[in-house]
């Protein structure tokens, strides 16, 4: 009878065996995809730790980074003996013991669970398991994630899989090693170097007895026990790990008592300047390889590329330093036109009552607290109206100051942005991208985001359509009213525009004059000639991608593009009459720099030759005839060294609320916008808020710094030589000017004028706007 007992005990204790290799068996193989992925020895040997993503100049400076856990990566013999006896002690003591799984903490675990004293099991290289290979992560599930019990039992097991097969492989420094490698510490901080430099300013093998308890303290909950954020919490945990490392003998006594009478001791001055730090060129090269990233199954965030821009650091450095300079001018500017007065008007000049609360209304917190108070606009008013601390952008750097979301509303309202982008057309290559004025504050970008009326920027679409379809540079036409009958979505329109200065000379003009000076009537006769269809049809050929409404006014610059459109339409002139895809990216390498992927130029041909370089003889006709729009730039004398020759094209939409300069050289075009990001907010008169008041002069101080570089490779010179036989006449005779002759037009045509009078020979003394002076304080 007890043989029969025993047999039968032993029977099933056999069929329980082989119950339990069986269902490693499954686990390993995924049997019936029941059970999901499982790290093989392969993945064992090759593990593949979440790596960010660097982006470099093409000079080789390191611009920025893409992380989703920011971490490096630090060797056994960096790490202080205090960092791993604090974590012995406190998360698996017997580690030296076993083999990867410890049955002997499991078993004493779950009689604690059975007594209501809850204690995890899991060894160091279990921890290490799930967090190297996600072993829990639904890469690693299969169908039986959906039963409750069963799936926590399988987690388990294909923990103890891998822990063994861990062991097999890694020695226990090793082990220790990946782990403090791979766990992370809060604050978006993996791994122990990074965890020691953040909390304590210290290099991993620098840490004391306390400050190793209290970040291995932080593993059993980052968040709880976080000496930033609490810090008592923090103190507390930190005391049981080194009561936990005097228990097994990793500190004596005297060492133990005098750590825990220690404080938290944090530094955290540790700044990262390993540009890692979001930026407008950042997220540009995020945007611009997003496709490819889809395409080729690549994750920016973790797989460790190495991607090579076509940005120029100098050049960079350069843009940057004139956007600073000219933008802090424009904003004290702004601010002493308006002084006390709110400068959200309509086109009347009558200041908008409701802007405040229509701004309100668009931020996404207004929903929300809509939502909690049922609608009741006292108290979302109160929100609103209530003060506290906070910091704010000036051109003097960050303020501290007590403001309400009210006084947030108005004083980020009045603050001026700018776009700017500059691009080799003959390499496609995007040499400078400066998406606004602090990407901490304002992080919209406004060379590729936003889109804005471009002006008289747009009339050269116009001329070019003229100069491709039978006109000539030299062609005349008089200055005089124009009315131009039209429909509009079926309905009956006319179009009677202005010349910016409200005065028409009556005079005949050549093209060229008449696009240098920007006047309004004669390139609104060009447009009746040629057809706003045409002209709109050029443009997308040429390189705007926005849609363009077909009405007359759109050689006025009436439609909406973006900095990045008008630069690649503009670089079509440039080179010889190809459209180019700008690059932004040359390469992207692997961490051991194996190429992955090469971006090559393409190009198509949009344009003849001929008509290319007489556009370009035309964008000279701003400095060169009388009245030209860019002859502002007079005022920067380093850039008329050697025979030095630029084109280029000034634009302000309505009401001066977008200000913009296109300039060529004779290598390089360049786009500025310049204005505020609500459209009700603008200057007030053409002597302040015109493109040739605005936009050039960053425009000239940026190509200033640029030729004064030797080492920047751009020097000066004169357009080059027609490509190919001009067979239009060009060089037309100089015109009899009086004072009325050089004056230019620039704005669009339903408004107040955008005149810049500027001199034809360089001016005596500078601009009263250019006199560098400061921004007033937040307010």
């Amino acid at each position: 009878m007890f043989r029969r007992i025993k047999n039968r005990y032993l029977r099933y204790f056999t069929i329980f065996i082989y119950f339990i290799i069986i269902f490693f068996c499954a686990i390993e193989l995924n049997f019936l995809w029941l059970f999901g992925y499982s790290p093989d020895m392969e993945d064992i040997k090759m593990p593949t730790m979440s790596q960010s993503s660097e982006v470099y100049t093409a000079d080789g400076k390191l611009i920025g980074r893409f992380y989703k856990e920011n971490r490096s990566l630090v060797d056994y013999k960096s790490i202080s003996p205090n960092i791993i006896n604090a974590l012995v002690a406190t998360e698996d003591v017997r580690f030296y013991k076993h083999g990867g799984v410890d049955f002997y903490g499991f078993a004493s675990s779950m009689i604690s669970t059975a007594k209501g004293e809850r204690r995890g099991a899991s060894t160091i290289t279990q921890q290490l398991a799930k967090n190297l290979f996600s072993t829990r992560k639904r890469k690693s599930q299969g169908l039986i994630r959906h039963v409750p019990v069963i799936k926590t039992i399988v987690y388990k097991f294909k923990e103890w899989l891998t822990a063994y097969k861990i062991e097999h492989i890694y020695s226990k420094q090793q082990i220790l090693t990946m782990y403090l490698n791979t766990v992370p510490f809060g604050n978006n901080s993996f791994g122990i170097k990074t965890a020691t430099l953040k909390y304590f300013n210290k290099q991993p093998n620098e840490v004391t007895a306390a400050e190793a308890a209290t970040l291995i303290g932080m593993l059993k909950a980052t968040s709880t026990y976080n000496p930033r954020t609490y810090p008592e919490r923090s103190l507390e945990r930190r005391n049981v790990v080194l009561a936990q490392m005097h228990k097994y003998n990793y500190l004596n006594k005297t060492a133990y008592d005098s750590s825990v009478r220690h404080p938290l001791a944090l530094n955290l001055s540790y700044i990262d300047n390993t540009g890692m730090g979001d930026s407008y060129l950042r997220r540009a090269v995020e945007k611009w390889l997003d496709k490819w990233c889809k395409d080729n199954d690549y994750d920016l965030y973790e797989d460790g590329l190495k991607i090579y821009t076509t940005i120029d650091s100098r050049m960079q450095q350069y843009a940057e330093e004139a956007v600073a300079q000219k933008m802090k001018m424009l904003q004290k500017r702004f601010y002493n036109i308006w002084g006390n007065k709110n400068p959200w008007r309509d086109s009347k000049g009558v200041e908008i009552k409701d802007f405040i609360l229509k701004s309100e209304q668009r931020l996404p917190i207004y929903r929300m607290l809509s939502k909690k108070y049922s609608g009741d606009t006292t108290k979302i008013q109160d929100y609103f109206k209530t003060k506290k601390r906070m910091k704010v952008f000036t051109w003097n750097g960050d303020k501290d100051t007590t403001f309400s979301s009210i006084d947030s509303i108005k004083y980020y309202a009045k603050i001026l942005n700018t776009g700017m982008m500059t691009m080799e057309p003959s390499t496609g290559k995007i040499k400078v991208w400066v998406g606004g004025i602090d990407h901490q504050y304002f992080n919209y970008d406004h060379v590729n985001q936003a889109k804005r009326q471009a002006g008289s920027t747009f009339k050269p679409f116009a001329y070019v359509t003229a100069l491709d379809n039978g006109f000539t540079p030299c062609d005349k036409f008089t200055d005089k009213p124009v009315t131009i009958k039209f429909k509009d979505e079926g309905k009956d329109d006319v179009w009677e525009p202005k010349n910016a200065d409200f005065h028409f000379s009556y005079r005949e003009m050549s093209l060229r004059w008449a696009m240098g000076k920007s006047v309004n009537s004669i390139t609104a006769q060009i447009t009746e000639q040629v057809g706003w269809d045409k002209i709109v049809n050029y443009a997308h050929k040429i390189g705007i991608e926005s849609p363009l409404k077909s009405v007359p006014s759109v050689s006025l610059g009436s439609n909406d593009v973006s900095v990045f459109e008008m630069v690649r339409a503009y670089s079509t002139f440039l080179n010889k009459g190809e459209k180019v895809d700008p690059l932004l990216v040359t390469k992207i390498t692997d961490q051991k720099g194996n190429v992955i992927q090469e971006f090559k130029l393409k190009a198509e041909r949009v344009l003849s030759e001929e008509t290319a370089w007489l556009m370009l003889y035309m964008f000279r006709g701003g400095m060169e005839e009388p009245g030209g729009t860019s002859q502002a730039l007079w005022e920067y004398p380093d850039l008329w060294k050697k025979g030095n020759q630029i084109g280029g094209k000034t634009g302000t939409s309505s009401d001066y609320v977008d200000g913009w300069y296109m300039g060529i050289t004779k290598d390089l075009v360049t786009g500025i916008w310049v204005g505020a990001d609500d459209r009700s907010v603008h200057f007030n008169s053409s002597e302040s808020g015109e493109g040739s008041h605005t936009a050039l002069p960053i425009f000239g101080a940026f190509m200033e710094k640029v030729y004064d570089d030797p080492k920047s490779g751009y020097t000066y010179g004169p357009f080059p030589k027609p490509w190919s036989k001009i067979t239009k006449q060009y060089s037309c005779p100089t015109p009899q000017i009086s004072y009325s002759d050089t004056t230019s037009s620039d704005s669009l045509d339903m408004t107040a004028p955008d005149s810049a009078a500027a001199p034809v020979t360089p001016p005596t003394t500078p601009a009263p706007e250019e006199n560098p002076e400061s921004n007033p304080p937040a307010q």
